[in-house]
């Protein structure tokens, strides 16, 4: 076998492994990032604003406070970010970030902050709808998630209806800048001593005393 011979051989073996290569990178599957919106299967995880105006009074973001309570305020606020996690498909459960409350409902319909999660009160059947609002419902209730009106606790009077939400990118306001350190006034070119190396003069030499 001729030289030539054998380095067209190597040659072409190359090229045959740079195709299996590129074949190999080609056939795999890229995953989708856990936290996009389009993905409903366990472990995804989203942080969001939950906003209604369905049958509400005022335009409300759904809270979740310290103490346990639920309610609608107008702002956003820290306790009103939300994080939302898939628990099978269709199915969420809604977290406070700030407070570490999970999203309960009772049997009456009341909605409530848990520290502990329960699957029974605390998992959600997540329900997107083509104008790019969501509604939800208790997946073992069966009942619609709704703020009670004018932050009542009492339910007597609310509607039974699914209220709308509409996921909101969960990206609290930026706090002010602190105020940094002052630039350094521009050096007197006309003084004797521009960068104040020396210091202030003085009238006689602090030699002599007086």
């Amino acid at each position: 076998m001729g030289w030539d011979e054998a380095r067209s051989q190597l040659l072409g073996l190359w090229v045959l492994v740079m195709l299996a290569v590129l074949l190999l990178e080609a056939c795999q599957a890229h995953p989708i990032p856990d936290s996009s919106p389009l993905l409903q299967f366990g472990g995804q995880v989203r942080q969001q604003f939950l906003y209604t105006d369905d049958a509400q009074e005022t335009e409300a973001h759904l809270e979740i406070r310290g103490d346990g309570t639920v309610v609608g305020t107008a702002r956003q606020s820290p306790e009103s970010l939300l994080e939302l996690k898939a628990l099978k498909p269709g199915v969420i459960q809604i977290l406070g970030v700030k407070t570490s409350r999970f999203l309960c409902q009772g049997p009456d319909g009341t909605l409530y902050g848990s520290l502990r999660f329960d699957p029974e009160a605390c998992s959600f059947r997540e329900e997107l709808l083509e104008d790019g609002y969501n509604i939800y419902h208790s997946e073992t209730l069966g009942l619609p998630l709704r703020l009670a009106p004018n932050n009542s606790p009492s339910r007597d009077s609310a509607p039974w209806g699914p209220a709308r939400f509409l996921p909101l990118p969960g990206l609290l306001p930026a706090p002010p800048e602190p105020q940094g350190i002052q630039a350094p006034e521009p050096p007197d070119v006309g003084s004797s001593d521009p960068l104040s190396m020396v210091g202030p003069s003085q009238s006689r030499s602090p030699s002599y005393t007086s």
